[in-house]
């Protein structure tokens, strides 16, 4: 017996399509038509082929960014996914203290991205930011303007306050999906708090945590605001990152070709990472 296929669902499927198509295929398109031309201005192209990817394949300035890139992105992740696992397994779990630490998580996260860098300037600043105040009193030469050590431990613990909140909801969201029969259970297996975590808790989380490792690798690989209000790139280009390069090589020199380039390498960077995370994560699972 034939069964009728509805076709009706397409029609709501149908007005998301056209805003991708408008928000991410046409623009990509764009970019892929710029990255093969020479532009002289005034819509003048001329056909340049696949010389803009060798020069940002073989570019030093690109490998040093993207070098930033990844010391970034690779430091964060293995500070914020165990800070945010610890502090969502210290949450309460009933009680009107889960409404306030639930809120008191969510805060960091409502704040804009150039609104964070304006703060953390501030209040880093060596002579009249809180921290830096308060580090220079007490002996530390601290200057993240001037000193590349101290720009990037302002730019990473930066990052750390803002998007650490995003990690403990979801891990949070994770350990209070368990139901309260394996904790019975592994109590009268006599069970230490270690066992507990290593084969109920973490299991559980496996999902959440993929998704917020995920999340944060390529926010964090596409951030932009914060470090560019932060410390603008500097001192020198000790904080340039890849997104910051692109933007400098694209409006900054309005070389269109090279930075449609760029940006295209870009996108296959996180691509590329982002699968190679998904399936390393989900591979027990397949199992």
């Amino acid at each position: 017996m034939n069964k009728t296929v509805n076709q009706k669902a397409w029609l709501f499927v149908l007005p998301v399509l056209v805003l991708v198509a408008f928000n991410a295929i046409i623009p990509l398109m764009t970019v892929v038509n710029y990255s093969v031309q020479e532009t002289f201005g005034n819509n003048v192209f001329s056909w340049a082929g696949i010389i803009w990817f060798e020069e940002v394949l073989t570019s030093q300035r690109f490998h040093a960014s993207l070098g930033r890139q990844l010391f970034f992105t690779f430091t964060i992740l293995a500070i914020e996914v165990p800070l945010g696992v610890i502090i969502a397994l210290a949450m309460p779990r009933k009680g009107i203290w889960v409404s306030v630490c639930l809120v008191l998580m969510a805060m960091p996260l409502l704040i804009p991205w150039n609104v964070v860098g304006a703060i953390w300037n501030i209040f880093a600043l060596p002579q009249i930011g809180m921290l830096g105040n308060l580090l220079n009193g007490m002996g530390i030469d601290y200057n993240f303007t001037r000193q590349p050590g101290d720009a990037w431990a302002t730019l990473i613990a930066m990052d750390v306050w803002h998007w650490t909140s995003l990690v403990v909801l979801l891990a949070y969201a994770g350990l209070v999906s368990i139901p309260e029969a394996y904790y019975q259970a592994a109590k009268i297996d006599g069970a230490s708090s270690w066992a507990i975590f290593r084969y109920i808790q973490l299991p559980k989380m496996k999902r959440v945590l993929t998704i917020a490792i995920l999340l944060r690798f390529m926010d964090s690989f596409n951030i932009y605001t914060e470090p560019f209000v932060l410390t603008g790139g500097g001192p020198g280009n000790s904080t340039t990152l890849l997104s910051i390069d692109l933007v400098k090589v694209a409006l900054g020199q309005f070389d269109l070709g090279p930075a449609a380039a760029m940006s295209l390498v870009y996108f296959l960077v996180i691509l590329l990472l982002s699968w190679v995370f998904y399936t390393l994560m989900m591979r027990d699972e397949e199992q």
